[in-house]
């Protein structure tokens, strides 16, 4: 795959406050990157600059190969930007709301009629068309701006925050569209807090803290750097006083062992989290050794590592 956004020591100041520094990451066409960090960590101002609203102070950033400094009025018809707020004639219908932003991006009158009727239909909002748009629900108005943004048809969406404040069924189904227009060959940035959702859908993740990125990559790679080398298994064991076994004498057996890397207590009693050295590829060996000396064994398993704890792992929760 190509890279449809190059972002190259992208930098951002406000007078002496600096709201980006450095930024640089690739993102690849067709996939959806998922843009997360604390708030106040420099998301909006990044998705800002890529959509041309506000001009970076260094550094530079490409789509399809078209510079923020140089190109810009050609960036704006490669991209569809969805701010986290976003205002509606609240009197006017879904309809001529749309037919006349079809006329803002150029769109002629005979394609105009056409072109809404799919966007309508993409995003499920046929049934809303002669409704007025302050009459929406929430889920039903971050429709309409999604719906407006992909008028002109844009190889880049730019989404900030899209499914804040939506009730859990309205999330699934904008989830199901975001998999939808990567479907189609779009390109998708989506700033969320949702990571559960963000894992599930996403092709790889960029995490920004403190104005500056803290991991650009996919999605299990982060996982594996939390991890580190080696496979990570939890392991729960029942106390066995009548045997003189005690967590104590869980984590030195399994702290002794050759192919143990490392070891260290778990959040659960009796709970161990034990980690293999890198290319051992027998973990139920521990299990056995465990059983043999005389501990019975209720949880033996490979540690999952969510995304949420990733991500909680790998930031400090600070802004500038």
């Amino acid at each position: 795959m190509s890279h449809l956004v190059e972002i190259d020591r992208l930098t951002k100041r406000f007078g002496s406050f600096t709201a980006v520094q450095d930024l640089t990451f690739n993102v690849e066409e067709g996939t959806i990157l998922g843009f997360i960090g604390p708030n106040g960590a420099g998301k909006t101002t990044t998705l800002k600059m890529l959509a041309t609203i506000l001009i970076p102070s260094s550094g530079d950033a490409r789509i399809d190969g078209f510079s923020l400094h140089h190109r810009r009025n050609v960036i704006r018809r490669l991209i569809g930007y969805m701010p986290d707020v976003c205002g509606l004639y609240e009197e006017m219908p879904v309809h001529e709301y749309l037919t006349f932003f079809c006329s803002v991006y150029g769109i002629r009158r005979h394609r105009a009629l056409d072109t809404v009727d799919k966007v309508l239909h993409l995003t499920g909002l046929e049934g809303k068309t002669a409704a007025l748009c302050g009459a929406l629900s929430r889920g039903m108005s971050q429709r309409l701006h999604l719906a407006r943004v992909l008028l002109h048809d844009p190889k880049l969406l730019l989404l900030d925050e899209p499914a804040s404040g939506l009730d859990p069924r309205a999330r699934i189904e904008f989830k199901e569209l975001m998999l939808t227009l990567k479907r189609m060959g779009k390109t998708l940035i989506i700033s969320s807090h949702i990571l559960s959702e963000l894992a599930e859908m996403c092709d790889s993740v960029a995490i920004i803290e403190k104005s500056a990125l803290v991991y650009c990559g996919p999605v299990k790679g982060i996982v594996e750097r939390v991890q580190g080398d080696g496979r990570v298994f939890l392991v729960e064991a029942l106390e066995e006083p009548a045997e003189g076994r005690s967590r104590g004498d869980l984590l030195e057996i399994a702290g002794g062992l050759p192919y143990v890397g490392a070891v260290r207590e778990g959040n659960g009693a009796g709970q161990i989290l034990v980690r293999f050295r890198d290319g051992f590829d027998e973990p139920f060996a521990l299990n056995r050794e465990l059983v043999q000396r005389g501990f019975k064994v209720t949880r033996f398993g490979e540690e999952t590592v969510r995304l949420e704890e990733a991500f909680m792992r790998l930031t400090k929760g600070e802004v500038q």
